[in-house]
């Protein structure tokens, strides 16, 4: 009966946070701007920078609080990282908006805050690091994602982490099919730029 407990956790994690900002402060639906996604970047271009970091905030806060929640299901290492990739998918698609949601980064975030923490420095700092040379968030994000399992390897976290880490890395990759072939093209919008309609 403690699975049902993960449903929670999806749950959790289909909390639109953009979609919420932009109703409450802008009065619009953020998918009907810019690329169209949910997620803090799209808020920043079409908002601000305070929209964007309330958006950037929850989503890092829902992760984290989906991780401990499903921490109570059971103590075992495997109920804390079936419930990061559980709130991630549920960032991705969620049952709130017809399972059409975000690309799981600032959740994925959050959930990796709460279970490896550590692991999350040397992620953070290729983040910042592509964010700042490049201003490709999308690239920044993605590398991040995928240097995410090997910190937790690094700092020795359970096997169950890692392979939590690389299906969360895979999920935020293939959420970011259109950024890669915009990137790949030369179209894809540098941090500061505004984003077409996708």
């Amino acid at each position: 009966m403690r699975a049902w407990g993960l449903v929670l956790v999806y749950l959790i994690g289909s909390i639109p946070v953009g979609f919420l900002v932009s109703r409450l402060v802008g009065g619009f639906d953020i998918r009907a701007k810019g690329s169209g996604t949910i997620g803090a970047t799209n808020v920043l271009r079409t908002m601000g920078p305070v929209p964007a970091i309330a958006t950037l905030v929850g989503d890092v806060l829902k992760g984290y609080v989906a991780v401990r929640v499903a921490e109570v299901l059971g103590p075992e290492p495997s109920w804390g990282a079936a419930g990061a990739v559980v709130a991630i998918a549920g960032n991705c698609w969620p049952v709130f908006l017809g399972f059409k949601g975000g690309k799981g980064v600032a959740t994925g975030l959050g959930a990796f805050l709460a279970l490896t923490p550590r692991a999350i420095i040397p992620a953070a700092v290729v983040f910042l690091v592509l964010a700042v040379a490049l201003r490709y968030v999308s690239l920044a994000s993605i590398t991040a994602c995928v240097a995410l399992p090997f910190g937790v390897w690094l700092f020795g976290y359970p096997p169950v982490y890692a392979v939590a880490a690389v299906c969360a890395a895979l999920l935020i990759v293939w959420r970011h099919q259109a950024n890669v072939r915009r990137l790949l093209s030369g179209t894809e919008p540098k941090l500061g730029e505004r984003a077409s309609a996708a």
